[in-house]
């Protein structure tokens, strides 16, 4: 049975996230308190009856944590929990999905943008005090959207909002997703993942949105580059592993695509000694397009509403995953 509110505890587990703090400040009458790193995970789990957590997760947390009732996941992504287990343990799974779309789609547009309009170039001669001339040849000079094409890979909450947010800048929207039939939102088409390498000539940006499985591990590989323009950009604030990295480097050193934008990483931090730091046309964020000042608050949200279904017996949880 899952504990009354005055008889709750819960755990918010991160190394930077404020969440026991934000939690705090909503006065909910709920016991709490937040570690910020493994060892005072493992000696405080016990304590805890429902455990908000993401990148600090292990399976075997599950031997301390006798109380554990409830997981409230800080990101989209669940891959770390062990669906079995917990469903062994009689141990509830909700993510956050949703929990940062508006964010996450402005950054992918804010990479798009750059990339267009050179911005990685301007900051780069900023630094070195140098004032870039006027340029003749038209093919290297900033550019519009409008007219561009994006090829959209998924079309959930992150990437229907992208899709809107490029339609605004007046770019034809391809959408591809897994169930075509779940409707093209603000797409102007969508096809089944089976089309994607017959679209990619296409494209003038190829933007991922998709979420990591089987079918999009390496998604993007060296002959989807070979079908892309070499005037085409790549997009990615998906997943690290939905790209071939390898192929990616090939392809910026040769000039097979003018650039890419870059959130995510096959392995995070980035390794100091990857050519993609290097390549003048990347453009690489450190996996922080869902982070905004408001991403506690999002979160929370999403928690307390999955604690008053709790509380009522409600069989369904908002994003449930076990």
């Amino acid at each position: 049975m899952f504990p009354p509110k005055d008889k709750l505890t819960v755990c918010f587990a991160h190394v930077a996230y404020q969440l026991g703090p934000q939690f705090e400040r909503r006065k909910s009458g709920v016991k709490s308190f937040q570690v910020w790193n493994r060892d005072d995970l493992d000696s405080r789990i016990g304590d805890a009856d429902v455990l908000v957590i993401s990148g600090l997760w292990r399976n075997d947390l599950l031997d301390r944590a006798k109380k554990l009732r409830f997981i409230q996941s800080i990101g989209a992504g669940t891959d770390q929990f062990s669906r079995e287990l917990l469903t062994a343990r009689g141990v509830r799974l909700a993510s956050a999905r949703g929990v940062n779309a508006r964010a996450v789609s402005e950054h992918a547009m804010s990479l798009i943008l750059a990339l267009a309009r050179r911005l990685p170039e301007a900051r780069d001669n900023q630094a070195k005090h140098a004032w870039r001339g006027m340029i003749s040849d038209i093919g290297g000079r900033e550019d519009e959207l409008g007219g561009k094409v994006m090829v959209l890979v998924g079309l959930g909450g992150i990437g229907g909002r992208l899709a809107q947010l490029a339609k605004a800048f007046d770019m034809r929207v391809i959408a591809v997703r897994r169930d075509p039939a779940g409707g093209k939102g603000a797409a102007d088409s969508v096809h089944g993942m089976g089309e994607l390498k017959t679209l990619l000539p296409q494209a003038d940006f190829v933007a991922l949105t998709c979420p990591l499985t089987k079918e999009t591990e390496n998604l993007i590989d060296a002959d989807a580059f070979g079908r892309m323009k070499k005037s085409a950009f790549l997009v990615n604030v998906a997943r690290g592993k939905c790209v071939d990295e390898a192929a990616l480097c090939a392809t910026l050193a040769r000039g097979g695509i003018a650039g890419a934008g870059i959130d995510v990483t096959a392995e995070e931090p980035l390794p100091a000694s990857s050519p993609l730091w290097d390549f003048p046309q990347a453009l690489v964020t450190p996996h922080t397009a869902g982070e905004t000042r408001r991403y506690e608050d999002n979160v929370l949200d999403i928690l307390e509403d999955n604690l008053k279904r709790l509380w009522s017996g409600d069989a369904s949880l908002r994003n449930q995953i076990v």
